[in-house]
């Protein structure tokens, strides 16, 4: 059996200490509603999860899904907003990342009785500010739990 707010609040801290946030919540707020002094800002969406038994009398293996929402703003006009955004986006996967994939040793959150692997997966979407000062990204997280 897993301990959800255990598994969410451990990969909020680890996603949360991956760059210099002006803002950082658990909560999320709408990027029009987070000033440009609180930014760059990081918020996290928990998305639900999927159960799956794979034989008889054996634990649910969950698959929790989460998104990071990551906005930045520009003022400056020869500064594109991308270019902001783009080395959070990478921080963040980094955080994720495997621990060592070599040894086999992948993102376990520090909670190997309950999480096996978490990872970035899916289509990151983003605006990178192409007609404004404001670009937002989305990441899409899983944590397969055992």
């Amino acid at each position: 059996m897993i301990n959800r707010e255990a598994i969410y609040s451990t990969l909020w801290t680890l996603a949360s200490r991956s760059a210099q946030y002006a803002t950082a919540n658990r909560r999320l707020r709408h990027w029009s509603d987070v000033s440009p002094a609180e930014q760059p800002a990081l918020f996290m969406s928990e998305k639900g999860g999927t159960g799956i038994v794979k034989t008889r009398g054996t634990p649910v293996v969950w698959t929790l899904y989460v998104d990071f929402y990551i906005y930045a703003h520009s003022t400056d006009i020869y500064t594109p907003p991308a270019s902001i955004l783009n080395p959070l986006i990478d921080a963040l996967e980094a955080a994720l990342g495997p621990v060592n994939p070599v040894a086999g040793l992948w993102q376990n959150l520090g909670l190997p009785d309950m999480v096996q692997h978490t990872y970035v997966t899916g289509r990151v979407e983003t605006d990178e500010g192409i007609l404004g000062d404001q670009a937002v990204a989305i990441v899409p997280v899983e944590i397969v739990c055992v």
